[in-house]
């Protein structure tokens, strides 16, 4: 039974853009809290709440179902051999300190970092932009850490150093746009006044930094004991390689598939979750001929962007945007990065969320070989032997159809589950106008949140906590409990629960009334279009399923 009761079709504006918005609605509906928030928090470090656990799970389960379990192993490229295969590894966080060695990481895995002697700020060196300004014939070059309120920020501090009022913000004469302190002469230093500085020229000098985290194995703690949190999942994935194909006895081309935390010592992490020291990643090494490498390049290249797209992310605020040849790796064949405009970039600037990456056969022949440098030959030591020695074993690939012998070639596409659940909350986060329950417009806040990313899948009310309604309220509660998410919610009026559900993004609410005392039909109300139907008590399960089908 379904009967159409009530239509409303609020207005569809774009999502708000305004970051602080967000972050506070995160906390408030429990998405996301900060980290050891009660000790002033640990910079860098986030927690996800009930909504937000909810919400990363289904991002992570859709891109394992996607890419691993359902994907068509019959949707090949065109003139492209066979079929191709996808699996999954679970790798542990420590593995052994010749891997980051071989891999490159120990030697290359840094930024640059300048410290403030006035302030005591660090900063990363790449990272720090800021514009020439003049007043009174002194001419400085006032900084930001590039971002959101780059601009405002440089304003505010060229305005402090010259002390100017607002009413004399004329005087300042800008010269030029906004440019990275790396595109300075070293004669500007002097010249330079850091975000957070008074005076001018207190930043030092650039110097590296190892983003990976040490850690120390076993009781004695000595130099030999020293081991490292693993920077990205995918080594465990190439150090298993010849494990997976001969215990699976798959063919290539063969994806292999792993989620799971890494960690990377930030010097400046910010901009809510983007930049975290602790995050989670969702990576795919795609194993192939080596002829057939640029093709299989395009492919997952293409079939990532639309997956974002698939999800609720416009096409409006995504970019595919290849690396030119001074971006790339010394070891890449071709890189794309797939960016979102998130609120928190100045208007035009696309943030990474995920990196495609042809990166040859460097990985697997720098763990049989040794580290490789940027001609692809061994780094040598001192004696002239290799600095990095690989682990000697043979990590080729025979095809045993045609009994060709090769080291495959290595498509990675590479996504953070942190910034991709970031980017479906940026997304979804929206204002628009909507009845109450007297029919009266008033704003609402919405999370227009994908079915399949939504944290609840409905909310069970009851209308008032009388008259037997409440009972009936969570026999349908426990009902579809057995195949949805949902939530039960019978406190204050019903008009203030369903806001709780639409800024927690729930599809659908469905309420107990005295109708349905009389003829055992309740009413579903829909989150987007605030259409409100009936339909009958026993038909919940069916309805809520196709209605989340059809979104």
């Amino acid at each position: 039974m379904s009967v159409e009761i009530e239509k409303a079709n609020p207005s569809r504006p774009a999502p708000t853009r305004n970051m602080e918005e967000i972050v506070s609605l995160c906390k408030r509906r429990g998405f996301m809290f900060q980290n050891s928030e009660i000790y002033g928090g640990l910079n860098g470090f986030w927690d996800y709440g009930p909504l937000g656990v909810e919400l990363k799970n289904n991002i992570k389960q859709a891109w394992w179902q996607d890419m691993v379990t359902s994907h068509n192993d019959m949707d090949v490229l065109p003139g492209a051999p066979g079929v191709y295969s996808m699996t999954g590894l679970d790798c542990t966080i420590i593995m052994h300190p010749q891997v980051w060695k071989c891999s490159g990481h120990y030697d290359l895995f840094h930024d640059y970092m300048v410290d403030c002697r006035e302030s005591k700020k660090r900063y990363r060196h790449d990272q720090l932009v800021g514009r020439w300004v003049t007043v009174r014939e002194q001419r400085i070059f006032a900084t930001a850490q590039s971002g959101e309120e780059e601009l405002q920020h440089i304003e505010r501090q060229a305005m402090k150093f010259f002390k100017l009022r607002n009413k004399h913000k004329d005087q300042l004469q800008w010269d030029g746009d906004v440019i990275g302190v790396t595109d300075l002469d070293e004669s500007a230093a002097a010249s330079i006044l850091a975000p957070d500085a008074k005076t001018l020229d207190t930043l030092t000098d650039p110097r590296e930094f190892n983003l990976m985290f040490k850690t120390t194995i076993g009781a004695l703690g000595g130099a030999d004991d020293t081991a490292f949190l693993r920077p990205e999942t995918a080594q465990g994935i190439f150090v298993n390689f010849k494990n997976v194909i001969d215990s699976t006895r798959f063919r290539l081309p063969l994806g292999i598939a792993q989620m799971g935390k890494s960690f990377r010592n930030e010097i400046t992490p910010r901009n809510f979750t983007f930049r975290s020291r602790e995050f989670e990643q969702m990576e795919i090494e795609f194993f192939c001929h080596p002829d057939s490498s640029a093709d299989w390049y395009g492919y997952w290249r293409d079939r990532r962007m639309q997956w974002y797209q698939d999800l609720g992310l416009s096409s409006d605020r995504l970019i595919l945007r290849e690396h030119g040849a001074e971006e790339m790796a010394h070891y890449s064949i071709g890189t794309a990065d797939i960016e979102y405009a998130f609120p928190f970039l100045p208007e035009g600037q696309y943030g990474e969320l995920e990196g495609v990456a042809h990166r040859g056969d460097f990985d697997l022949r720098s763990h049989m070989e040794g580290k490789l440098t940027g001609d692809l030959e061994l780094e040598l030591g001192e004696d002239g032997k290799p600095k990095w020695k690989g682990s000697g074993k043979d990590l080729s690939y025979r095809d045993d159809l045609t009994n060709e012998k090769y080291v495959p070639h290595v498509i990675e596409p590479s996504a953070g589950a942190d910034r991709a659940t970031l980017a479906f909350l940026c997304e979804a986060y929206c204002e628009d106008e909507a009845p109450d329950e007297k029919g009266k417009m008033q704003t609402r806040t919405v999370m227009r949140l994908h079915p399949r990313l939504a944290p609840i899948k409905a909310a069970v009310f009851p209308l008032v906590k009388k008259d037997g309604m409440p009972e009936i309220a969570k026999q349908a509660y426990l009902e579809l409990k057995k195949h949805f998410n949902v939530f039960y919610d019978d406190k204050g009026a019903v008009g203030r629960r369903y806001r709780r559900q639409d800024e927690a993004g729930t599809p659908y609410c469905i309420t107990i009334d005295g109708q349905t005392l009389e003829d055992r039909t309740v009413t579903i109300r829909d989150r987007d279009s605030l259409k409100q139907w009936r339909v009958g008590l026993d038909d919940c399960v069916a309805a809520i399923g196709e209605g989340l089908n059809q979104k």
